[in-house]
């Protein structure tokens, strides 16, 4: 699909709330919920405050990037809607009720691919379906369309060290996404990639999502893979973490990666959100 260049230049939408636009909310029940949630801890020094008062609604479906300087608590927030770490005060909602605990429900994709090196790229994609006692045969099915939809196609017996970094981080979306989870979350999955093969990673996980209807939140440190990638950009402030703004991205779901580059929207955007960090803070 061919995008419409609009050539008058906005500034991105943008909210200091966590609630979805009218246009989200419409048709579209939250996935994920956070409500005044903080995170503090303890050294042998100091107490440290690593959340304050985050409010976030994720609509069912919805692509939201998270984007702030190091430290202020991105890979926190997606430990909560895991699971793996417990709010010290507020809420935590995964589709409505309260996340008391570790999530199996979720999908989880990190920096590092963390593939058993003396399993085959398939049997890698598989170790989920046998963690989770899956039937073989549907198993079997669902991994095949991963990984034609990944094109993963003629790698499937490929063992880690053969795979390149794209590749193996193919493999571990297959994973993520083997049980078809109503939340997909990614911690800087494509930070240890080179420049290329990032740009294809990032047109490939649109084309996968628009194919999923998977809710995602990505955690990342690039300000143009998060404005390419989602439908709304959450910013962050330097510890204690806050929301500072959510920039509603204002973009088509199916883009074009050379043309959505050269879109006013998508340079607002990155421009805007560059301001909000400072220019050290971020790597492009």
């Amino acid at each position: 699909m061919t995008m419409a260049r609009d050539t008058t230049l906005r500034k991105p939408a943008a909210k200091k709330g966590g609630a979805p636009t009218e246009g989200q909310k419409e048709g579209r029940a939250a996935a994920v919920g956070l409500e005044d949630v903080a995170v503090r801890f303890r050294t042998k020094k100091r107490d440290v405050t690593a959340l304050h008062e985050v409010s976030l609604d994720v609509a069912m479906g919805e692509f939201v990037a998270i984007v702030g300087p190091s430290g202020c608590g991105k890979s926190t927030l997606l430990k909560l809607v895991a699971g793996l770490l417990k709010a010290s005060s507020g809420a935590v909602r995964l589709q409505g009720e309260r996340v008391e605990g570790p999530r199996h429900d979720i999908g989880y994709v990190f920096q590092r691919a963390a593939l058993l090196e003396w399993r085959t790229a398939r049997r890698n994609i598989l170790l989920q379906a046998e963690m989770r006692r899956m039937p073989a045969e549907p198993a079997r099915r669902r991994v095949d369309e991963l990984i034609e939809m990944t094109g993963l196609g003629g790698f499937e017996d490929a063992y880690p060290h053969e795979l390149s970094g794209g590749m193996q981080q193919r493999v571990a979306l297959c994973r993520a996404l083997l049980h078809e989870p109503p939340v997909l979350l990614m911690d800087e999955p494509f930070g240890a990639l080179d420049a290329l093969t990032r740009e294809q990673m990032n047109m490939e996980l649109n084309r996968i999502w628009r194919e999923t209807g998977t809710t995602v939140l990505l955690v990342t440190h690039s300000i143009s893979e998060a404005v390419y990638l989602a439908d709304r950009v959450v910013v962050m402030s330097p510890r204690p973490g806050t929301i500072t703004e959510i920039i509603d991205v204002g973009l088509e779901a199916e883009r074009d990666y050379t043309e959505t580059l050269g879109r006013p929207e998508f340079q607002q955007a990155t421009g805007h959100i560059r301001g909000l960090l400072g220019a050290a803070s971020a790597q492009d």
